[in-house]
């Protein structure tokens, strides 16, 4: 956790370009004051000095990075994450926490959803394709693969300008219509359209990479002693793939899905901004152009706990799915 923070905070190096904003903010303050100007330029420096090194106290920045990351570690245990200097929520609240809290749930609701679509079809579609090897689908495939190096927000704007442009028949981005509309049904049916393109982009830019590496996984496993055995004992090729191949693939499987959610939940900042999706990738991508150091930081640390939080969870999945991980009594 505390290197995280000397990371985010990049070992004060954030701080030091929060420093000059903040002098040259004071500045430029003054010199709209025409009664400022009015002074002698000593008198000026001593106002601008003066006000710095208040701003300086209030902000603590003033002690020393080694002091404030220590101070940073026990607020990003309490999950105290101070205040925003620039960024505030929808609601007014200028604390870190809310802000983060209240765009969290709007990015969960849209890149969980196609992890979730994702994780499965893969799963599916790669088992299916595992027994067609070197079929042409098998060939399609591979050949495809490579495509999955190109964005999802790439394919969001191609979808864009078929879907909204061409044939008015989707939204382009947002949360909801605008006005919002009454009731719950409608308002719920209103967020599912909207969630359609961007849902999509994400979909077809992993398709055939995740396609592929499922397929690769169970062609892996389907070439060991103890499937040959399985065969040879009569079992039929469903009850191989549950008791044989699905079983042994599940921990990297279940890796891979977990690490996947908690890398979507950072928002995909480009695919926010391309959709206008109001989550928190478009507030890290707001917080980074005011560049709100508190905001950044805060953000990064949730990830860290987020990811601690599901590697513990790995561990407690694997010890019940993989007798061999159990802990001996």
């Amino acid at each position: 956790m505390y290197l995280t923070i000397v990371i985010a905070n990049a070992g004060g190096y954030v701080d030091r370009i929060v420093e000059t904003e903040l002098m040259t903010n004071i500045v430029m303050r003054y010199k709209d004051d025409s009664s400022f100007r009015n002074l002698s330029e000593e008198r000026q420096k001593e106002l601008i000095e003066s006000r710095f090194k208040s701003e300086m106290k209030r902000r603590g920045l003033d002690k020393p990075f080694p002091i404030r990351s220590v101070y940073h570690l026990k607020s990003a245990i309490t999950l105290d994450l101070g205040r925003a200097m620039y960024m505030t929520s929808d609601g007014g609240s200028a604390l870190v926490k809310n802000i983060i809290l209240e765009r969290l749930p709007v990015t969960v609701i849209l890149f969980t959803t196609a992890t979730v679509i994702n994780f499965f079809l893969h799963l599916f579609l790669g088992l299916r394709l595992s027994r067609k090897y070197g079929s042409f689908w098998d060939k399609l495939v591979i050949a495809l693969s490579p495509t999955s190096v190109i964005p999802g927000w790439f394919y969001g704007i191609f979808l864009i300008m078929i879907f909204y442009s061409w044939l008015h028949i989707l939204p382009p981005g947002g949360l909801v219509d605008y006005p919002p509309p009454s009731g719950t049904i409608p308002y719920f049916l209103s967020i599912l359209k909207h969630m359609v393109l961007p849902l999509a982009s994400w979909i077809i830019a992993s398709l055939f990479l995740g396609i592929y590496q499922q397929r690769t996984f169970f062609l892996i496993y389907s070439t060991e002693d103890y499937v040959e055995v399985a065969k040879a004992k009569g079992l039929t090729p469903r009850q191989i793939e549950y008791r044989y191949l699905l079983k042994p693939a599940l921990p990297p499987v279940i890796t891979g899905f977990a690490l996947d959610v908690i890398s979507s939940w950072t928002g995909a900042i480009v695919t926010e901004t391309v959709f206008n999706w109001p989550g928190l990738g478009h507030v890290v991508s707001q917080a980074i152009s005011y560049f709100d150091a508190p905001v950044i930081v805060g953000v990064t640390v949730i990830y860290a706990y987020l990811l601690a939080i599901t590697v513990l969870v790995l561990d407690i999945i694997y010890a019940i799915i993989d007798p061999r991980m159990r802990i001996q009594g």
